[in-house]
């Protein structure tokens, strides 16, 4: 017990400094290419922090724990936009931006509903099936949604960076160093991350506590680490945009790109249990949407940060109690 409890202590250490030096790297590959740093936070960083959930999901499925699988990808979308985002906007209120409102939040939205509706069509049976045709629409969903940002930006970036060429605070930032860098966090956020999940999953089954709830809990704030280190160093470092980029990424990227290859690898049983789980992340993605128009507009404020943290602290006691 001591020896998975000081894992878990390195495991956070490894999560801190991989966190920072991910957010360093692709801060510099924005400034030294004029890329907006919403676009580098919806794909590298978000591809990045993901790679928790990516590993456990390939795993989990050879295995056939499907129920990690599901528990792991909407639990982690509702630590993202509940925990993590109400921790973020606490430390500084965000003010979200009008692509971020009008596209990606919603599509954060649509991802979830999507996910009910594959469930729905089986519904009545004690257990629904995310097939393997299932998964490859998921996919196809999460490739068209990653390519988009970076077709509509391409002309900007390549204006901006013609403009800016000659910029000596460009000139400055070593590409290689910046990759490497990058590199160089996404490892250390995944062997944190393992080492997170790893152990504190085994002191969970040590207390004889449920598959579903050791996905919906342990290990879905465990993969969903790096996201909150990243996006707690990004605030810090006033990177907003991208911090911002990085979660709603991660939540289009957990249910499409996760699930989707789970799926493929082998069909997802989807325990009608789940079904309360993805109704609170609908909920809390059309909450976080709503937000951009009530009270201060396109601004995440403090108060708003503690209405998310309240509603996951009620999700968190629902699901023991």
């Amino acid at each position: 017990m001591i020896t998975n409890i000081l894992m878990i202590i390195l495991g956070f250490v490894l999560l801190v400094i991989g966190a920072d030096l991910l957010v360093r790297g692709a801060s510099n590959i924005a400034k030294k290419f004029h890329i907006p740093e919403m676009l580098i936070g919806l794909t590298i960083v978000a591809l990045g922090t993901s790679a928790p959930e990516l590993i456990i999901t390939i795993s989990s499925a050879q295995s056939g724990a499907t129920d990690l699988i599901i528990g792991n990808a909407i639990g982690s979308n509702l630590c993202n936009l509940l925990l993590i985002l109400g921790l973020m906007v606490i430390i500084h209120p965000v003010l979200i931006d009008e692509e971020t409102k009008k596209i990606h939040i919603p599509v954060a939205l649509l991802s979830a509903i999507v996910i009910l509706i594959i469930e729905l069509c089986n519904f009545g049976s004690a257990r629904a099936f995310i097939d393997r045709i299932d998964g490859i629409l998921l996919v196809i969903l999460f490739v068209a949604y990653f390519v988009f940002p970076i077709f509509t930006e391409i002309k900007d970036i390549k204006k901006a960076f013609k403009e800016n060429k000659n910029n000596e605070e460009s000139k400055k930032i070593n590409v290689f160093v910046s990759i490497l860098f990058i590199a160089i966090g996404v490892v250390l956020l995944k062997f944190g991350g393992d080492f997170v999940v790893d152990n504190a999953t085994l002191i969970a089954e040590h207390f004889n506590i449920s598959e579903r709830v050791i996905g919906l809990t342990i290990v879905a704030i465990g993969t969903a680490m790096p996201e909150l280190v990243t996006s707690i160093v990004s605030i810090i470092r006033k990177d907003t945009d991208l911090a911002v980029g990085n979660l709603v990424g991660s939540c289009v990227l957990n249910l499409f790109l996760i699930l989707g290859i789970g799926a493929i690898i082998t069909p997802l049983e989807f325990s009608n249990e789940f079904n309360q789980n993805l109704i609170l992340l609908i909920v809390a993605s059309f909450i976080l949407w709503m937000f951009n128009f009530i009270g201060k507009k396109n601004t995440i404020t403090r108060f708003k940060g503690i209405i998310l943290l309240g509603i996951f602290s009620l999700y968190i006691a629902g699901l023991f109690v």
